[in-house]
C-alpha cells in the first residue's frame, strides 16, 4: 500500500482523476478499490480548489469506499448503468484538466485567494528540491498580482517593467505609498513592503532560474526559497485583499 501511496503522488492532476475514476468504476462492478488510496485521492482533489466545481456532488459526502458503495449500490442495479454514470460525472473535469494540459495558453485563470494559494503551494513544493525554481515561482506570483491589480483599474504600464516600477504604481492606486500616511508603524510596514517586493526581483536575478548561471554562481538553500516564497505569498494575498476592499467600497 505504501508504494501505491507513493505511486498517486506522482501523478499530475489528469493522471490522478482517471486513476481515481478507474478505481471506482472498478469497485462499483465486482472489483476492488482500496479504502485508504480512496481516502487519499479524495483528500487531494477536494483540497484542489481550481477544479472544485467540476467535482462529482457525492464526492464531499461520500468519506470512504464503503459509503460509496452503499451510495452507488442503492443508486443502480447493473454494472452498465453504474458504468455511464460514473464516467459522466467525472466527463466535465476530464474535458477540463484535458484542455488545461494540451492547451494551457486557453486556459481562463480565476484570480482569486484560492488560485493566489495554488501557486504559493507549487513554489512552496519545489523549496528543497528545486530552491532556484521556487524562488523564480516566487517572483512570478508577486508580479501576477501586481499585473492583475493594474489591468482590472486599467492602468498603463510596460509589460516589461521590473517589479519596484509596477508595486510602485499599484502601492499608488491603492494608497500604500508610505508617505501618503501619517502614522509612522504604517510608514515602516508600507516601506518594508515595498523593500520585500524590491528584494524578490533582485533575488530572482541572483539566485532564480530564469538566467543562465556561472561556475561562480551561489546556489539557494531551501531556507532562502522558503523564505522568498513566503514572503512573496504573504505580499500577494495583502495585495489582492487592498484591492478588493477597494473595489468593494466604491
Amino acid at each position: 500500500m505504501d508504494q501505491e501511496l507513493q505511486f498517486i503522488k506522482k501523478l499530475n492532476e489528469l493522471q490522478l482523476v482517471e486513476y481515481f475514476q478507474d478505481g471506482i468504476v472498478a469497485h462499483a462492478t465486482g472489483g476492488d478499490f482500496n479504502n485508504q488510496l480512496y481516502i487519499e485521492i479524495r483528500r487531494r482533489l477536494l483540497e484542489n480548489k481550481s477544479i472544485e466545481k467540476f467535482l462529482p456532488e457525492w464526492i464531499v459526502s461520500k468519506r470512504t469506499i464503503d459509503q460509496f458503495w452503499t451510495f452507488i449500490k442503492g443508486r443502480f442495479s447493473t454494472y452498465q448503468e453504474r458504468r455511464e454514470f460514473l464516467w459522466n460525472e467525472f466527463s466535465p473535469l476530464l474535458n477540463y484538466l484535458e484542455k488545461k494540459t494540451t492547451s494551457p495558453l486557453e486556459e481562463i485563470i480565476v484570480f482569486d485567494e484560492a488560485h493566489i494559494h495554488d501557486q504559493w503551494q507549487k513554489a512552496l513544493d519545489r523549496k528543497q528540491t528545486e530552491p532556484e525554481g521556487a524562488i523564480t515561482l516566487a517572483r512570478t506570483l508577486i508580479e501576477s498580482i501586481l499585473k492583475h491589480i493594474l489591468d482590472e483599474q486599467n492602468i498603463e504600464y510596460n509589460d516589461g517593467a521590473d517589479l519596484p516600477e509596477l508595486y510602485k504604481e499599484v502601492a499608488k492606486s491603492l494608497n500604500l505609498a508610505p508617505e501618503n500616511h501619517q502614522e509612522q508603524i504604517f510608514k515602516q510596514i508600507l516601506g518594508g513592503s515595498s523593500s520585500i517586493v524590491s528584494g524578490l526581483g533582485a533575488l530572482r536575478n541572483k539566485l532564480g532560474d530564469a538566467h543562465g548561471k556561472s561556475k561562480k554562481s551561489i546556489k539557494p538553500s531551501e531556507r532562502h526559497s522558503e523564505l522568498a516564497v513566503n514572503l512573496a505569498g504573504t505580499m500577494a494575498i495583502f495585495l489582492f485583499k487592498t484591492f478588493k476592499e477597494k473595489t468593494q467600497n466604491k
